[in-house]
């Protein structure tokens, strides 16, 4: 009799032991899939943040309130690199031309994340102060082609040469689990601002 009972309280261990370690691997499974969720919930809304506010600011790219104040569309962009545009545009349609720079930095501009690869995104505006994002962005690269849709090569030192260009952007999550970056990836094919195709 005392030996069943002893059979009985190591088999009750066996199996409540491997109850446990069941609910801890689930409950670990369930807080990584709850931060993956989560975590790739913040980098589609940083996506999306920022693909409204190029388009926005790109399709002001040679835009005049007052057209007669930028008769010329081949001058509106005036830096074209591989990582950054400047561009002249009526940023607030106020019938006032601007001077629009977007550029990335590099990886020691966000040393403030835990992700060794994300780098902040500037926009300049005429002479004032740069304004920066955030957004976990880890690529921001341009290619650009002329009116024949073949792409230039850098550096381009004449940027009227562009007729349209396209962007290629890649966000990653602040922070990884298990070494894993949660990301988003957004490419327009061509991006051109009507003003640029106006010629």
């Amino acid at each position: 009799m005392g030996s069943s009972t002893i059979l009985d309280i190591l088999g009750s261990l066996l199996i409540g032991g491997m109850i446990i370690v069941s609910i801890i691997t689930v409950n670990g499974n369930l807080a990584k899939i709850n931060y993956n969720y989560g975590s790739e919930m913040r980098v589609q809304e940083n996506l999306v943040t920022l693909v409204t506010l190029i388009e926005q600011d790109f399709r002001r790219i040679g835009y005049c309130a007052i057209p007669l104040k930028f008769p010329d569309p081949t001058k509106a962009l005036l830096l074209a690199t591989k990582n950054s545009i400047k561009f002249i545009g009526d940023y607030n349609a106020d019938g006032n031309l601007d001077t629009i720079y977007y550029y990335l930095g590099d990886t020691s501009t966000a040393r403030f994340t835990k992700n060794p690869h994300d780098k902040l995104l500037y926009k300049k505006i005429n002479s004032g102060n740069p304004t920066w994002y955030s957004l976990g962005v880890v690529t921001f690269d341009f290619t650009y082609y002329d009116a024949q849709a073949d792409s230039l090569a850098f550096p381009i030192s004449t940027p009227s040469q562009v007729y349209s260009f396209r962007l290629s952007v890649l966000l990653q999550s602040p922070e990884a689990y298990d070494t894993n970056y949660q990301y988003a990836y957004w490419r327009q094919l061509r991006l051109s601002a009507i003003n640029l195709r106006n010629r």
